[in-house]
């Protein structure tokens, strides 16, 4: 059995190749790994306090707005009323959340009365 020559021209390209990687990856040091993320298999025991530029972490989701931070909620509603809200265009969550709070004010700001009280009250013989 021969043994295959390595030609110049491979052992060239190699080198090229080696050389185009060359300053590509940067240095890991010390503050790369203080930011970084630590896992003990699934669990997260110190989320990451940076990104791989430096920067800060940013954190999830939008920042609350205005004095108290929104819930998120999962909800059903008939179709008729998402259709509605839907209808008005972009913003129809916010406008949802304006009709739902008028709500609560005005039911809080009159007293409840029971069914006695009201003058339309008759009650079942």
């Amino acid at each position: 059995m021969s043994r295959k020559h390595i030609s110049g021209r491979s052992a060239d390209a190699d080198a090229e190749r080696g050389a185009a990687f060359d300053g590509e990856v940067p240095e890991l040091g010390p503050d790369f790994f203080r930011g970084a993320q630590l896992r003990v298999g699934d669990n997260v025991v110190r989320p990451a306090a940076a990104t791989l530029t430096g920067r800060p972490a940013p954190g999830r989701g939008r920042p609350p707005i205005g004095g108290a931070a929104k819930v998120q909620q999962s909800l059903r509603l008939s179709p008729e009323v998402l259709e509605h809200f839907r209808g008005t265009g972009p913003g129809w969550q916010a406008r949802m959340d304006e009709v739902l709070l008028r709500h609560v004010r005005e039911a809080q700001a009159e007293p409840r009365r029971v069914a006695e009280e009201r003058k339309d009250y008759r009650p079942k013989d």
